[in-house]
């Protein structure tokens, strides 16, 4: 069965070569102009990857406002950015907001299809049958291969798929040091250090909205990150 991507894009003729280009590899495309265009159609159906501009109309950023809507929608959605705007400041936002990719307009096409098969891939290895680490304990922390479900505390976590990636990587070796190369190698990803700094913030403030004391997930100054098995 064809895996459907939806584009949310409002310059029409940009649109539509991502939509020929990624029809050509297999994808089913849908395209969107506006945010409540899409946000009306995700409440009906959600699809397997969501393509969004930040700036859509008038809003200047309404691709964020969807992020959010998204978000509180589908935890685990797919979600890429992708942007003319290519400042710093707006792909932090954009990871922040829980975007798993932020990807700019001027990327070649096998690029982006690279990115897009990548995060299809971490997704399939999430739902392929359980192997024997299918299940993590780590003190308070539960992790669920096969379900790709987190609990801290017997409480669940809603991690996008790369925080999801970056946290098993971690928690599988506690203790030990994992570099931004090796978690993005792990997670089957291309981010630069900002990127990977975003999401690990991101990746806390969800495990201190349960737990205050968390602290379980520690940076190696000059080294990485490492994860510390609680009693």
């Amino acid at each position: 069965m064809k895996r459907e991507i939806a584009i949310v894009e409002d310059e029409a003729a940009l649109a539509a070569n991502y939509r020929d280009a990624l029809s050509r590899h297999g994808y089913r495309v849908k395209l969107y102009s506006n945010r409540p265009e899409a946000l009306a159609a995700f409440q009906s159906k959600l699809p397997d990857l969501a393509i969004i501009d930040v700036g859509l109309g008038d809003e200047i950023e309404g691709g964020f406002d969807l992020c959010r809507d998204l978000r509180s929608m589908a935890p685990n959605l797919p979600i890429i950015f992708l942007t003319a705007r290519d400042s710093e400041f707006d792909a932090i936002s954009g990871l922040r907001l829980g975007a798993d990719d932020y990807l700019t307009k001027d990327i070649s096409q096998p690029h982006m299809l690279a990115r897009i098969v990548a995060l299809f891939r971490r997704i399939d290895a999430l739902r392929a049958p359980a192997q024997q680490d299918e299940e993590i304990v780590r003190g308070p922390l539960r992790l669920n291969l096969d379900r790709m479900s987190v609990q801290w505390q017997e409480q669940p976590i809603d991690l996008t798929v790369t925080e999801f990636w970056i946290v098993h990587a971690l928690a599988k070796r506690p203790g030990h040091v994992k570099n931004r190369q090796q978690l993005m190698d792990a997670a089957n990803v291309v981010l630069d250090d900002n990127s990977i700094t975003s999401h690990i913030k991101r990746i806390r403030k969800k495990f201190q909205q349960i737990d205050e004391s968390f602290d379980a997930l520690q940076t190696a100054y000059g080294m990485g990150y490492r994860w510390t098995s609680s009693p």
